[in-house]
């Protein structure tokens, strides 16, 4: 049996640390994170990574501590592959925009290459963004579960991860 593999997005990290899970008062949360990151089913893109550790805060100090994190890197042949046609799906479909291109061509941004990675692995993507649904007009603001969904990239929530690796709160 394969067990499922997934690749998290920089929110998944950010927004519990910004909103709801500070390390003063969850520090279980961080803790049992830190020993998720290192199960050899999780991997972090290294521009997801280098957004974690821009804030030069202590979720940056916390993610650079961490031993044995699965860093993987966007310049993997096969992960260029699929990011170029991230990019064509975005110039292709007429619900995008030609800004929703230009923003997902910076290669400082995640969220195309999280749906490359993805798709070239056979990841599942955990993030806390949600899907804009069927996309009836022009769109300048791809999202990662719709974009994904649209190249089957599998894409789930925090809470999922968390059941799926046995958290414990």
């Amino acid at each position: 049996m394969v067990k499922e593999k997934f690749l998290i997005d920089s929110n998944i990290f950010i927004t519990p640390y910004q909103n709801f899970y500070p390390f003063d008062i969850a520090p279980g949360f961080w803790k049992q994170m830190e020993s998720k990151l290192a199960l050899d089913e999780v991997f972090v893109l290294d521009v997801v990574r280098d957004e974690v550790i821009a804030g030069d805060d202590e979720l940056s100090a916390w993610f650079n501590q961490i031993q044995g994190i699965h860093i993987l890197s966007r310049k993997n042949p096969q992960i260029l592959q699929e990011y170029a046609k991230v990019l064509s799906y975005l110039q292709n479909d007429p619900h995008y925009t030609e800004r929703a291109l230009r923003a997902w061509s910076i290669e400082s941004i995640a969220d195309p290459w999280l749906i490359a990675a993805a798709k070239a692995y056979d990841y599942t993507i955990i993030t806390l963004e949600a899907s804009a649904g069927p996309i009836t007009t022009s769109s300048s603001k791809p999202k990662i579960p719709t974009v994904g969904a649209a190249l089957s990239v599998r894409c789930e929530n925090l809470f999922y991860f968390m059941r799926q690796t046995g958290f414990k709160l």
